[in-house]
């Protein structure tokens, strides 16, 4: 039967971020107890507005144009132009279930070939690989934030020779929750050779320094955009995303559509309504709190972890951090992970994982696991939250950070 799948379909794995969620969840059913640093599921509740507007749209049951509401993509046009300077008309636009179906279209539409640098998200090899695009890994330094130089970018792209190329950038970055500090530098490499970039945008309402940085700023003939409400805004369950297409790309959004209307036909007709208000509404308010703790948390886990034993990038944004361990015991990080989740209960993903190689001992850690909405209800400005309210709001956090350190002691 084995034969009768495609042969770029018959060894893919599930997305080991799903994986690992579920078998968390199994041991936590069966009695363990786990910290689950494992899956990036943003733990906060979803604003109260939004989910006004969802109910009171909830008996609204046609179908939407397969491109997306027209209001909403208005609203996302004005939300980009706001945060990047940039002009992507709602003409542009697409709206998706969640950014990584927006992200499969790509790739099942582009016909070329796909650079990722070390670190990057699980599933954008995998989807290169459904759509036949050869992937081209691009090796990263931590002196660099785990995002590519210039210099390498250029020979990689000399390497690859005069062909379709797109390269993915994402920052803040999951796994690392780093942030790129050189996006201008990125640009002008990719104009000067005439390749296109994706800028995966899902973490940037989550810089911990609120500056909104798009590398479409520089380069935005040659810049499409994918992000959605999965993270800044706690509804990754609800599956809306959009991808934004440069005015020069019309055909390549036209096929966009096309297998828009061949697969899931149209978005949610009453989730769309709801996330005009998402992207309309001013929800600073929230996102501040959000910000507060996740920075707050994240810093005290960097603090809390780094070591003679542990190496690892401070955060700026989202919920991850990307630390390395410095020990010979292991053959690769994925046994590595095993062992710490056998002997501590804490639950990461191995570097591996993300385009790195198996002997290298890099894991994510993913600082997720805490009750979002009363953490929410507890704090009050901007200041960093200390020890105390942290070790009260998220015990988990508190508890699975010293039951890692204590097992990197072992090494």
């Amino acid at each position: 039967m084995d034969d009768n799948i495609k042969k770029n379909i018959r060894f893919l794995k599930p997305s080991s971020t799903l994986a690992i969620n579920e078998k968390v969840k199994k041991l936590l059913q069966n009695g363990n107890k786990i910290y689950n640093f494992g899956f990036g599921q943003s733990p906060f509740p979803i604003p109260e507005k939004i989910v006004s507007v969802l109910k009171e749209n909830a008996a609204k049951k046609d179908y939407l144009p397969m491109q997306g509401l027209g209001e909403l993509r208005e609203a996302i046009s004005e939300y980009l132009l706001k945060r990047t300077g940039m002009d992507y008309p709602k003409e542009n636009i697409i709206i998706t279930p969640g950014s990584k179906e927006a992200m499969l279209l790509m790739h099942v539409a582009f016909n070329g070939e796909i650079i990722l640098p070390t670190s990057s998200w699980v599933s954008y090899e995998p989807q290169a690989q459904i759509a036949e695009n050869k992937v081209h890994w691009l090796q990263t330094s931590r002196d660099n934030n785990w995002f590519p130089t210039p210099l390498d970018l250029e020979k990689k792209i000399k390497s690859i020779g005069k062909k379709n190329i797109i390269l993915i950038i994402n920052s803040p970055n999951n796994p690392s929750g780093t942030t790129c500090n050189n996006l201008k530098e990125i640009a002008e490499v990719a104009k000067k050779y005439n390749i296109n970039i994706l800028s995966d945008e899902i973490y940037t309402d989550l810089t911990f320094n609120r500056n909104y940085e798009s590398i479409s700023k520089f380069y935005h003939q040659g810049t499409f955009i994918s992000s959605g409400l999965s993270k800044w805004c706690g509804a990754g369950g609800w599956r809306l995303g959009f991808f934004a297409v440069p005015s020069k790309h019309s055909k390549f959004l036209k096929s966009l559509k096309t297998l828009a209307s061949e697969s899931y036909s149209t978005v949610n007709t009453p989730l769309q309504y709801a996330a005009v208000e998402a992207y309309k509404g001013n929800f600073d308010s929230y996102l501040n709190k959000v910000i507060n703790i996740l920075k707050s948390l994240g810093n005290y886990v960097y603090n809390n972890l780094k070591s003679n034993k542990i190496l690892i990038n401070p955060p700026k944004g989202g919920f991850y951090l990307m630390p390395e361990f410095l020990n010979s015991k292991f053959k690769s990080s994925e046994e590595m992970c095993e062992n710490i989740l056998n002997k501590s209960g804490v639950a990461l993903l191995p570097g591996s994982d993300f385009g790195f190689k198996d002997n290298k001992m890099l894991a994510r850690l993913s600082y997720t696991d805490f009750n979002g909405e009363i953490f929410l209800k507890n704090i009050n400005g901007n200041k960093e939250l200390d020890d105390k309210i942290i070790k009260k709001y998220a015990p988990n956090i508190v508890e699975g950070t010293k039951k890692l350190a204590e097992w990197s002691k072992t090494l």
